[in-house]
């Protein structure tokens, strides 16, 4: 058996886990943050057996496809007016996922 970590963003999570439920895969969701726009992430656990890990994968893939998102990031420099910076917007990509599988010696569920 191995187990999948899945870190995925807030926003992609519901998908993702209805996805993964339909394909009966039993999935536990972690509240987590990280990453470069500070935004809320979800740590998926699925444990599952070897031959089907490349399947589940391929639906966390599928379900987090990476798109452009538009930001304005605000500079932050100590003692001065904040009327004094122009900011622009930015595009920088958002989704996808970080996919780990580690052996699972033992699975057990009651």
């Amino acid at each position: 058996m191995k187990l999948v970590y899945a870190i995925v963003r807030s926003d992609n999570e519901d998908d993702v886990v209805a996805a993964l439920n339909g394909a009966r895969y039993q999935v536990t969701k972690l509240a987590s943050t990280g990453g470069f726009l500070r935004k809320g992430n979800s740590t998926l656990m699925i444990a599952t057996d070897d031959e089907r890990v490349d399947d589940c994968i391929d639906i966390i893939k599928k379900e987090c496809g990476k798109r452009q998102q538009i930001t304005v990031n605000m500079p932050y420099v100590s003692g001065t007016s904040m009327n004094s910076y122009s900011t622009m917007p930015v595009p920088v990509e958002v989704g996808g996922a970080t996919v780990m599988v580690v052996n699972l010696e033992r699975f057990e569920k009651y």
